[in-house]
């Protein structure tokens, strides 16, 4: 196995939405289908640890994520797919690189610092009130998930750029202290790829339960469609699609020249009722095989576990060689 190329993960924390294959299963399908690039792509089930105590709920989540990509059509034969917790090189390398981690590096972490100021907020008297060790240190573990396999390029969304930056930073001090085995890897935000908005205008989160599931059934889903926000404009006034959550939706979709046409319709005048429809049927045209593989992946959970195993066998060999060069650096290695 060689260095990964890419490497990209996503938290089984819940049910898959729009939001999360416009972001990040969409581009990490196309990307493993590309021949010249050695692709990881993992679920991140122990990150998921930290805001989530429920482990039917871990399960599950693993399992309708890992099915969705696979139903969307990640290439699992050439790329690296597998479960963060079938690698157990990763959790080990995490204390190595934990060891060598300032904590006033951890403590600019923007998940952190918003949790602090949270508790200040409310008047605790302890600003670290509630804050687990996993919080704090979420940004060594994702450095660990990246450096194992000496990532060259990580697509990240906006909000992911700090813990990159504290990756290298973390990389280039081990190289520093101990021997330079570790690629310094590069950010890579995608500005084009689009935020979904939810149902009620801001970005669509489960956060926030304003989410639509990518997987419903084709009633659900239109029936969530029907419920997204719009304003009190008339069927026949002009409209600016540039503020419009339908829009936005429908652009993260369809081609340019299919949201150019969708644009002179809203400047002409289109009534709300008539765009949610369209945008229905647009979305579960596209989905529609996808959630027919999708559904019998469901079915057979067993079928997955085996894809996930497959390339968590395909991980390691790289992660397992690895980290005995990792160990032999630190002075961890055979006495005789």
């Amino acid at each position: 196995m060689k260095n990964a190329d890419f490497l990209t993960g996503i938290t089984p924390s819940g049910t898959p939405h729009l939001g999360n294959y416009v972001g990040a299963i969409r581009p990490a399908v196309e990307t493993s289908k590309n021949k010249d690039l050695e692709s990881y792509y993992f679920l991140a089930d122990y990150h998921s640890l930290i805001k989530n105590y429920d482990p039917k709920l871990r399960k599950q989540s693993a399992l309708e994520i890992a099915a969705a990509w696979i139903a969307l059509g990640l290439d699992y034969n050439h790329c690296v797919f597998y479960r963060q917790s079938d690698i157990p090189e990763i959790p080990e390398l995490t204390w190595i690189l934990t060891s060598l981690t300032a904590k006033g590096l951890m403590n600019r972490a923007h998940a952190y610092k918003a949790a602090v100021a949270e508790n200040e907020e409310q008047g605790n008297k302890d600003p670290d009130k509630g804050i687990t060790m996993g919080l704090f240190s979420y940004p060594v573990l994702m450095a660990a998930d990246i450096l194992m396999f000496n990532a060259k390029k990580v697509p990240v969304g906006k909000d992911q750029v700090q813990h990159l930056e504290m990756t290298r930073d973390i990389a280039a001090r081990f190289n520093h202290v101990y021997k330079k085995l570790f690629i310094l890897p590069e950010v890579v935000v995608d500005e084009t790829s689009s935020v979904l908005s939810g149902l009620d205008g801001r970005k669509m989160s489960k956060s926030y339960n304003n989410y639509i599931p990518l997987f419903d059934t084709q009633k659900r889903l239109r029936k969530m469609i029907m419920k997204i926000q719009t304003n009190s404009l008339g069927p026949d006034e002009p409209k600016d699609p540039d503020t419009c959550t339908l829009f936005s939706i429908y652009k993260a979709f369809a081609s340019e020249s299919e949201t150019l046409e969708m644009s002179e319709r809203y400047r002409r005048g289109i009534a709300w009722g008539t765009m949610k429809q369209d945008l229905f049927e647009y979305i579960d045209n596209i989905l529609t095989e996808p959630r027919k593989h999708y559904e019998e992946l469901i079915k057979n959970p067993s079928d997955i576990d085996a894809i996930l195993k497959k390339g968590a066998m395909k991980a390691r060999e790289f992660s397992v060689p690895f980290l005995e060069k990792i160990r032999t650096a630190i002075g961890i290695e055979s006495l005789g």
